[in-house]
């Protein structure tokens, strides 16, 4: 019995990637709770963008500008992470929690948000309460959008604090796999049960959304940070968050890498909203065929995940992942680009599918860097500006990437206009992984935060043939 309960402990270890994230300190069945913050975020993530998208265009007949200006404020918040950090690492109070307090404030922005969202929609296809509607509206998305980066912000600090170091890399590999997993769910979900669409639906669907959030968060949070009064304490020094940003900012290798992140996060995101549309208008798939684009670019998302935890926990450097995850994104979209001159759809969603897989070594590796800059306790920080950089240069890249293919088509012209203008952007994204490359080489192979080489012997992104 105890040789096959040991061959079982080996297969679950081989091909369950997150079976051994756990520690005594910090068990598998409370990092799973833990990780269910991100379920929530990836529900309002779907909803914010893809959902109510489609919902205020075709449904209620909203101006499709001033959907995507709705749709843009909850980046209004991004910038903003790294000053949440600090002000979770810096907290003072009485019950000794740090994280606890701005998770849960996050998630009554997020519910108050969902809350009054469908009412405020319906008000706006309206026009005798277009204005009353969309002053709701606005606040609406700024609630829920805000209470997103709190949430994510503070939960991704908190479990930093709890996994140990060694453990840490499967740790953020689990919570963004349960982000990729509440996205998908959710999409599918909450798609099928607004068909038929009416409006009392909408308002059912969209509070239930807040509820589940609440109820979600609630769980996760529960008993999940011991009290400390003495970390949170009135009279402690509190330092100001220009000293510590300039301190930051300071360390030798910190800016880099924020650009890093910045230029590889854009690169990976100016396609998120042409992927599906690509594949309909240039390769005429069918709606069920573009569907299934997207859930290859989630299976590749996971198997990125899943292979980071092996080798991080190896000893592979954070940044030479990060650096395959770029060459494996200009790989991906030199296939997509092929694939409309070869009229070939198993290339586009081999291409859809190593994107994914890129994406996932690119978040995981600088994730862990920026872990790496927080040793000294103010993880919040670091964290912060990693979200911070991410976010807003996805959602910028995302805005220029519509704007640029619909530029180039309307001067095109026709089909070949449309065309040129999908493979435009498929072209800049890998210019962009090029320079996010050139800009991360030459920290690859260092211990960023840490100090001192990898050991000899070992190739670094420099040493690439790329």
């Amino acid at each position: 019995m105890a040789r096959i309960a040991g061959q079982w402990t080996r297969v679950a270890l081989t091909w369950l990637p997150f079976s051994d994230a756990a520690t005594a300190e910090l068990p598998l069945s409370r990092l799973l709770r833990l990780a269910l913050f991100q379920v929530s975020v990836g529900m309002a993530t779907v909803l914010l963008n893809g959902t109510l998208n489609r919902v205020m265009i075709v449904e209620l007949h909203t101006p499709a500008w001033l959907v995507s200006m709705l749709i843009a404020m909850p980046l209004l918040f991004a910038p903003l992470r790294a000053l949440i950090g600090h002000k979770s690492d810096t907290h003072r109070s009485v019950l000794g929690w740090r994280r606890v307090p701005y998770i849960w404030f996050g998630t009554l922005m997020q519910w108050g948000g969902l809350a009054i969202m469908p009412f405020a929609l319906l008000l706006m296809s309206e026009a005798r309460t277009f204005y009353t509607g969309l002053i709701g509206g606005a606040l609406a998305f700024v609630f829920t959008g805000a209470g997103l980066h709190v949430t994510q912000t503070a939960g991704l600090a908190l479990a930093t604090d709890l996994a140990r170091p060694d453990k840490r890399p499967r740790a953020v590999a689990l919570l963004y796999v349960m982000l990729l997993i509440g996205m998908m769910v959710s999409a599918f979900v909450i798609g099928g049960l607004l068909v038929p669409f009416s409006p009392t639906r909408l308002v059912q669907v969209i509070q239930g959304a807040a509820v589940i959030t609440l109820v979600l968060n609630i769980v996760a949070l529960w008993k999940q940070e011991g009290r400390n009064p003495g970390a949170t304490a009135h009279d402690r020094e509190k330092p100001a968050f220009s000293d510590v940003w300039r301190s930051f900012v300071a360390e030798q290798y910190t800016v880099r890498l924020l650009c890093a992140i910045g230029l590889g996060a854009a690169a990976f995101a100016m396609q998120d909203a042409l992927l599906e549309p690509y594949g309909a208008e240039v390769l005429g798939l069918t709606v069920g065929a573009t569907t299934m684009l997207t859930g290859s670019w989630a299976m590749g998302a996971i198997l990125g995940f899943s292979i980071s935890t092996r080798v991080l926990e190896r000893g592979f450097d954070p940044l030479r992942l990060a650096g395959g995850g770029l060459v494996c994104g200009i790989c991906a979209f030199m296939l997509v680009l092929l694939a409309a001159p070869l009229v070939a759809p198993q290339l586009l969603a081999i291409g859809a599918g190593a994107i994914g897989f890129g994406i996932g070594l690119f978040s995981v590796g600088t994730l862990i860097a920026a872990m790496s800059l927080a040793e000294r306790g103010d993880s919040g920080v670091a964290l912060g500006a990693w979200g911070a950089v991410q976010a807003t240069a996805a959602g910028t890249a995302l805005a220029v990437g519509g704007i640029l293919r619909d530029t180039v088509a309307l001067l095109g012209g026709g089909a070949g206009g449309r065309a040129a203008g999908y493979a435009t952007v498929y072209s800049l994204e890998i210019l962009m992984l090029i320079a996010a490359l050139v800009v991360l080489g030459p920290l690859a192979g260092k211990r960023i935060g840490i100090g001192g080489e990898l050991p000899s012997g070992q190739m670094v992104l420099p040493e690439f043939p790329t």
